[in-house]
């Protein structure tokens, strides 16, 4: 099965400017995604920036990158931006690697692009994993979402889904409830390039104005979007200075 890895790298980023560049274990951040999905069965993986910093080190390392507009809203328009250069047909599956995964599992990538190839209806896939604790529950910087017996997406948010109503009407949510098994969503996507260019047609929707999630605006206009746990967990990736300095202890043992 024939699938393509887009990494989208940006060098503006509000909590670590320049982080795709940053050094981890004498390469940069940005080498180590690339390297992690070129492991996958990807044919191809292409570095989709804006930056021509980042498109001299990326190059320099043996990438193949397409450069795009600085102007675009969000990632997924950088991507679609990308399919369309490469000339793509709809059907054609691509897969989202973010820029800052250094330690992505490219076990992951496969079974992502596989799930979606395995379901026609599917315009989208994506993967999850179990919340195992209270704070993850309702920390709203880890997105849930909650599927049918089947994989469908039902809905993604930054709130407890579902909402435990009868422990929380006893005493408040102080535990993690035990009579559902809460997903949080990892942000890894394959996508069928007609959704792509459907995508940047459509307007944002109130729920993703709302919740802050792309995601939402797909489902809104009718998406079918396939969830399947994770076959490998994925490890954190790199938003703030922490997570980098975890990294580099991590990849220098």
């Amino acid at each position: 099965m024939a699938f393509t890895v887009i990494i989208p790298a940006r060098y503006a980023s509000s909590r670590l400017p320049g982080k795709p560049l940053m050094d981890i274990a004498g390469k940069t951040m940005l080498q180590h995604v690339y390297e992690r999905a070129s492991l996958s069965e990807a044919e191809r993986v292409i570095i989709a920036t804006d930056d021509e910093r980042i498109e001299q080190a990326a190059r320099k390392f043996g990438a193949e990158v397409c450069m795009t507009s600085e102007n675009h809203p969000s990632g997924t328009d950088r991507l679609q931006e990308v399919v369309t250069l490469l000339g793509l047909y709809s059907d054609d599956i691509v897969v989202n690697v973010q820029g800052d995964e250094p330690l992505i599992p490219p076990r992951i990538i496969n079974q992502v692009a596989h799930n979606l190839a395995a379901e026609p209806m599917a315009s989208i896939a994506t993967l999850s994993e179990p919340i195992e604790d209270i704070d993850s529950l309702l920390n709203p910087n880890v997105v849930k979402v909650v599927s049918d017996d089947n994989g469908r997406a039902l809905y993604f948010s930054r709130a407890p889904i579902p909402w435990p109503r009868d422990q929380y009407q006893a005493g408040g949510l102080k535990t993690l409830p035990s009579d559902y098994d809460y997903q949080r969503h990892i942000g890894i996507y394959a996508y069928r390039v007609k959704l792509l260019n459907d995508f940047v047609r459509w307007p944002p929707c109130d729920l993703e104005r709302t919740e802050c999630l792309e995601q939402l605006r797909a489902m809104w206009n009718g998406a079918h979007i396939q969830v399947a746990p994770a076959d490998e967990a994925p490890p954190p990736g790199v938003d703030t200075e922490e997570d980098l300095e975890r990294v580099r202890s991590l990849l220098a043992d």
